[in-house]
């Protein structure tokens, strides 16, 4: 079920006008909505719902034996519990055919994946699932990664347990933000579950545009510049000159902003419609002055996740813990069974072996070590989130060096003191490029089509025939400028666009919606593209 959809605004007016007549009642209304989560997933995801149901049970019954324990080494023992039934499902449904190669590929066996889940289901149940293939539920990483979340915000005193299972349910569940986020923190939805139903004037204006601001950036600009140009690309990059894979891949910038914003501010609009606050998601992320800076813009709650959850406790920038030396452990893990080699387990113990030689022999260089290392870390991890493979682990390291190495030139820089408009713009300009570039690897369906992307590039960037190109595809072109210089516009004159939107009589509102519901489905693509980020 896609926010494209006329079907998806079909079932939604359907909830919205029996959600009127039970709002004031909160028990009723959040298990009315918790129900009505449900059977949205099982529309976009089949019987995968019971992998949600089990998820939020876990947690569920988890959070309250945490919050119970009196002895500290029990409350850790029941998080674990929590942490690794979370991680299990994320890791079977995401990782089990990389692990099952890389095992075959490094030990040399003929291990074959089976679903055991489905084979549980047809014995209990007399179905028919196929058991020789694993397929991914939309939204697990967001899902997981949210009631993890909940998990230790209650080991940590931060929340109190949910007493309701439909309550809680719906706070893992809630259907705008289920499948792409933004990731729900405990502590920040929670609470507005026990709260009155609010909604002004002016939020309802808000909410209206965030809707309409959203189905623009995904059917206008997403959509339409990656079926007419983008995808041909990175299907056979060396079929294109140089040229059109940089425009191509200056694009995909666009349309993995476009894309993944657009959806989420569909999904904040939705929410506000039906009372409920989710957090920002993005902050013009191609505006960042830095690579630190970018990742405070983009994708803002899985970041801050990372952050909270991953960053501090590993030490952040203060020093290192145990459970930095388990994450890097964990990490050399997998490199080494995405190089299916021993040769490259051995080379990484001998580089890490030496990088704690020199800690010991430097304490300067300790400090700097350990510091940056957290950093890496996490950025490496962001990586394999998205997914198991050499493009994830570059994309994630990349990252990880842009921070790091801007660290370091931010203390010798000579400019780094001044504040001027053409610093800013140079800033704003290598951050920009530097995160496209890294998207290479990021978009490419290989290894190897990132190789050739790179290759064409380089070598054959041919600038013969880029008047060619532009004629062929100035349409797409002039979709790209106009995503961009909406994009780079003043936060200033963006406030107050929405402004002149929200204060518009109820009528005006009306009449603007049909008419840009109209034009959007007008020029529309062809072909109808799920989100990006439902592949996560």
């Amino acid at each position: 079920m896609l926010f494209t959809q006329l079907y998806f605004w079909i079932f939604f007016a359907i909830v919205l006008f029996v959600y009127s007549f039970i709002y004031k009642n909160k028990p009723v209304r959040n298990a009315y909505l918790f129900i009505i989560s449900l059977f949205f997933y099982w529309k976009t995801s089949g019987f995968f719902f019971v992998i949600l149901l089990v998820s939020t049970l876990t947690d569920y019954l988890l959070g309250f034996k945490i919050y119970n324990a009196k002895k500290l080494t029990i409350k850790r023992s029941w998080l674990a519990i929590s942490i690794f039934v979370n991680l299990f499902l994320l890791i079977y449904f995401k990782y089990a055919y990389f692990f099952t190669s890389s095992i075959n590929e490094l030990l040399g066996t003929h291990i074959e994946v089976i679903n055991h889940f489905a084979h549980f289901t047809n014995v209990l149940y007399n179905t028919n699932f196929r058991v020789d293939a694993i397929l991914l539920p939309v939204g697990i990483s967001f899902y997981t990664f949210q009631t993890m979340s909940y998990s230790i915000d209650v080991y940590r005193g931060e929340v109190k347990p949910v007493k309701s299972f439909l309550d809680f349910g719906f706070y893992v569940s809630f259907f705008p933000q289920l499948v792409a986020g933004p990731i729900v923190r405990a502590s920040n939805f929670i609470p507005q579950l026990y709260e009155d139903y609010h909604l002004t004037k002016r939020e309802f204006g808000i909410a209206v545009f965030w809707i309409l601001n959203g189905l623009v950036k995904k059917m206008f600009l997403a959509d339409y510049i990656a079926v007419n140009f983008i995808d041909r690309v990175f299907s056979n990059p060396h079929s294109y000159s140089g040229f059109e894979g940089l425009m191509a891949l200056y694009g995909y910038s666009l349309q993995v902003y476009a894309d993944f914003s657009g959806y989420t501010d569909i999904a904040i609009g939705v929410s506000l419609l039906m009372g409920f606050r989710l957090p920002k998601n993005f902050d013009s992320p191609y505006k960042a002055v830095s690579t630190g800076n970018f990742w405070k813009r983009w994708h803002i709650s899985l970041s801050t996740w990372l952050k909270d959850y991953l960053y501090i406790p590993m030490g952040g920038n203060r020093g290192g813990s145990i459970f930095m030396y388990i994450m890097l452990t964990i990490i050399l893990f997998f490199i080494t069974l995405i190089a299916a080699s021993l040769w490259v387990a051995l080379g990484l113990l001998v580089f890490v072996a030496s990088m704690m030689v020199l800690a010991r022999l430097i304490p300067m260089f300790k400090r700097w070590l350990i510091t940056n290392i957290n950093i890496m870390l996490t950025m490496l991890i962001g990586g394999l989130w998205h997914g198991a493979s050499w493009n994830f682990v570059l994309w994630g390291g990349l990252n990880g060096v842009g921070i790091v190495v801007y660290k370091l030139w931010r203390k010798i820089s000579p400019w780094e003191s001044k504040n001027t408009w053409y610093k800013r713009a140079w800033a704003i300009f290598l951050t920009f490029n530097f995160i496209t570039f890294t998207r290479i690897w990021f978009r490419s369906e290989s290894f190897e089509k990132a190789a050739q992307l790179i290759h064409q590039i380089q070598y054959n960037f041919n600038f013969s025939i880029i008047p060619q190109v532009v004629t062929s595809f100035w349409k797409v072109f002039l979709v790209m400028i106009i995503g961009y210089i909406i994009h780079w516009l003043p936060g200033w004159f963006k406030d107050w666009y929405q402004d002149l939107f929200v204060k518009t009589p109820i009528v005006v509102k009306i009449i603007i919606s049909f008419l840009a519901v109209f034009i959007i489905y007008q020029v529309m693509s062809a072909d109808m593209l799920p989100f990006i980020y439902f592949q996560f």
